[in-house]
């Protein structure tokens, strides 16, 4: 066991995805940058008779990525995680063997595993009756059954946990993958999130729930998502997961690996005040921004980018800008804000894992994606938001950060790597 050494560095050094803007890292970064959306009108179900019709879907095969038999008795969430996580392995150029298997983690969550598989069930159920509800369901669509099944899949043998935060999961993920090689816990791990919230039921919940925003008057449905625009009105869903390969940064250099960026940040904290609405002047938030930037003595005044939460709600937006505000004072007006939920929608538990890889494709690329859809600026909000086109520029830390339902915050920060 390694004694723990909080002087570690931690290497960012493969990624994945599955998206609706992309099912592969290449494909997503080109699609961010070059502004265009991947959110649809509903295939799924017939989305007439609701005021929401569109979502980010994925046109996804995940018989590429698992044995076929086992993907189809798994639920849609766990097979993209494994597809993302599988991306990164490969990417970082790590491979798993007898010597090293014991000593890496999986550390990846989902803010609600499987519903297809459950309401599958309960069908078979109504129907055939309950001798025909398969055995199999339960443990194939749980919210840690895809950190269990990366491993099985990889044969990666140390730490394997799910951290469950609702939309901050993959933030929480990555940001405790990381102290954990920090600690010693593991000298590298797979990290991210997954997440398959389209089902009706659900999407009528969250309808129900009147989250769900509408397109501009007179504009296609790709407007939906305006994140910190004044005409904000709601959010769009979508699915999807994202993967990072984090590994100690002496390990990497030794056995030279590309490193993609460093974290050097981690902060989580909870509102304490309500299951849907956040805190007033977004104090949770604040509070895991600033736990963040002290955990590793990260200079406030040189975040340059973040990539936030902005789901386009009118109070979580405001919100969390009261939060950026709060965190960052009168640096604010130099930070870059880039919400690429403008062009997924909102991928939930996956939300931070998708982002996170973003937020590390902005810091290696030194270029942040544009917000789509930003035209009207809100004065409660006041953030540089990137509008329009990608902004080339120059990224010395980012921060990528989400909000759970229940009030849990997390932030993870992200540095340019420059060698040694």
């Amino acid at each position: 066991m390694r004694r723990p050494d909080f002087s570690r560095r931690v290497a960012v050094t493969g990624l994945g995805v599955i998206s609706p803007v992309g099912q592969d890292i290449d494909t997503a970064w080109t699609n961010l940058v070059a502004g265009n959306t991947g959110l649809r009108r509903i295939t799924r179900w017939d989305p007439t008779p609701y005021d929401a019709q569109i979502a980010g879907e994925v046109d996804f095969d995940g018989s590429q990525w698992m044995d076929f038999k086992a993907a189809r008795r798994t639920d849609r969430n766990v097979v993209m995680g494994v597809a993302a996580a599988k991306q990164a392995l490969a990417d970082s150029g790590l491979e798993i063997t007898t010597e090293n298997r014991d000593d890496i983690g999986v550390i990846f969550g989902s803010g609600a595993g499987g519903p297809y598989l459950m309401m599958a069930a309960k069908g078979v159920w109504d129907e055939k009756g309950a001798r025909s509800v398969s055995p199999f369901f339960i443990a194939n669509m749980l919210p840690d059954t895809a950190s269990g099944q990366i491993a099985i899949e990889t044969g990666i043998r140390g730490s394997n946990m799910c951290i469950v935060t609702a939309c901050s999961s993959g933030t929480h993920n990555i940001g405790e993958a990381a102290e954990g090689i920090r600690r010693g816990d593991f000298i590298a791990a797979l990290a991210g999130a997954t997440e398959n919230p389209l089902h009706e039921l659900a999407y009528i919940g969250f309808m129900n729930m009147r989250g769900m925003g509408s397109p501009r008057p007179g504009e296609g449905l790709e407007t939906v998502s305006r994140p910190f625009d004044k005409t904000r009105d709601g959010f769009v869903l979508g699915e999807g997961s994202g993967a990072m390969m984090l590994e100690d940064l002496e390990f990497a250099k030794a056995r030279g690996a590309k490193v993609y960026a460093e974290v050097v940040g981690y902060g989580s904290a909870a509102d304490a005040h309500d299951l849907i609405q956040p805190v007033e002047m977004g104090d949770g938030m604040r509070r895991a921004y600033l736990q963040a930037l002290e955990r590793h003595g990260v200079p406030a005044d040189e975040i340059d980018l973040i990539n936030p939460h902005g789901t386009s709600t009118p109070l979580g937006d405001l919100r969390e800008a009261q939060a950026i505000w709060a965190a960052f004072g009168e640096h604010t007006p130099k930070i870059a804000i880039s919400a690429t939920k403008s062009m997924t929608g909102h991928l939930m538990g996956a939300s931070g894992a998708f982002e996170g890889v973003a937020t590390v494709l902005s810091v290696y690329h030194q270029c942040a994606p544009a917000t789509q859809n930003y035209r009207d600026p809100d004065p409660e909000i006041n953030l540089d938001v990137v509008s329009g086109s990608a902004r080339s520029m120059n990224i010395r830390y980012a921060v990528s950060n989400n909000i759970g339902l229940g009030g849990h915050n997390g932030a993870v920060i992200f540095k340019r790597y420059e060698g040694d």
